[in-house]
């Protein structure tokens, strides 16, 4: 038998009624109840929370992680499920894996549709779901969703309520789960483990400004004054913006805020090609690091972890560039 625990945190999946709309109530062994579990598998149910995801804080991010990390610490335990609401999902997937060194898996999973629902998801998901963390090693920290299993890093929520609602677009998934069986197609690649922060760990502002057209750096400077230790700029194209979100960043950068560099486009990574405008090569001369493939969310979550891994400016801006560069990353083989 495989011994996998879920950690339950709420989400569409332990959502029911609430006479005008959903919401996350249902404790772990009512959602775990909505599942055929595979053969072969025993579970067993950590309640860690109950929350709608958009709602969740980087302190319930820090209590999911430190509880899998507990969860890994009984050797007998053969792997992690973890139940998560959609919409943050994918930030909570990229901070697991982020500091997971453990060959056991921890696999993510939720449903698009509630609890209760005729036509629900649920069942399907935490199946695949089961039968993943059952079945691999060595690949991280994993999303499982209709039937597509994709690693941690770069999957993003591609639809709004969709059934089949995650994917990488700059990558193809990692395997596929079908007929009782997980198919695994590719190794993902991954950075060296971080260290889990201590408890009493700060916890960082880091903001996100997206650019567009008519865009100053206005709310950019508002995140910094409002005390962001790290602010992640979203940019157009292939990450860029203008010559006065260029200066925002080198002010910025002088004054300890760590500043990464994405994209607003769904595929492909942060290339500097533009200068004099305040192209991708302004910024990043200016103090900005390229995110690659990351997008905003994951960005973000690049950004926090570096600056509660890294005592000081020097070092967390290459810590968050080691995060973010495909070039440096060590294969999980």
């Amino acid at each position: 038998m495989r011994r996998i625990v879920v950690v339950t945190t709420g989400g569409t999946i332990a959502s029911r009624w609430q006479g005008n709309g959903y919401a996350a109530d249902a404790a772990g062994h009512d959602v775990l109840a909505a599942a055929v579990v595979p053969d072969g598998v025993r579970t067993e149910i950590v309640d860690l929370f109950t929350v709608n995801s958009p709602r969740l804080t980087t302190a319930h991010q820090l209590a999911l992680l430190r509880a899998v990390h507990d969860v890994l610490g009984d050797p007998s335990v053969d792997g992690v499920v973890v139940t998560h609401g959609t919409d943050t999902l994918e930030e909570s997937a990229f901070l697991l894996d982020l500091h997971h060194g453990d060959p056991r898996p921890v696999v993510l999973t939720g449903a698009q549709r509630p609890l209760e629902a005729v036509d629900g998801d649920a069942s399907g998901n935490l199946y695949d779901a089961l039968l993943t963390a059952a079945s691999v090693e060595d690949l991280g920290v994993l999303t499982v969703f209709a039937g597509r299993v994709h690693a941690a890093r770069g999957t993003v929520k591609m639809q709004t309520v969709a059934a089949d609602a995650f994917a990488d677009p700059s990558n193809e998934p990692v395997g596929k789960v079908g007929f009782g069986r997980v198919h695994i197609a590719r190794r993902p690649e991954r950075v060296a483990p971080l260290a889990v922060p201590a408890v009493d760990a700060e916890l960082p502002r880091v903001d996100m400004v997206m650019h567009h057209a008519d865009a100053d750096p206005l709310l950019f400077e508002a995140a910094v004054d409002a005390g962001a230790r790290g602010v992640v700029l979203v940019g157009a194209g292939a990450g860029n913006a203008t010559p006065e979100f260029a200066s925002a960043v080198r002010r910025a950068v002088a004054h300890g805020v760590l500043v990464a560099l994405t994209t607003r486009v769904p595929a492909g990574a942060v290339t500097p090609i533009y200068a004099g405008g305040g192209g991708a090569v302004d910024l990043i001369a200016a103090g900005a690091v390229p995110m690659g493939t990351l997008r905003a969310g994951q960005a973000r979550i690049a950004v926090l972890s570096a600056l509660m891994s890294s005592p000081d400016g020097e070092s967390n801006t290459a810590t968050l560039s080691r995060l973010a560069d495909p070039g440096g990353v060590v294969a999980a083989a």
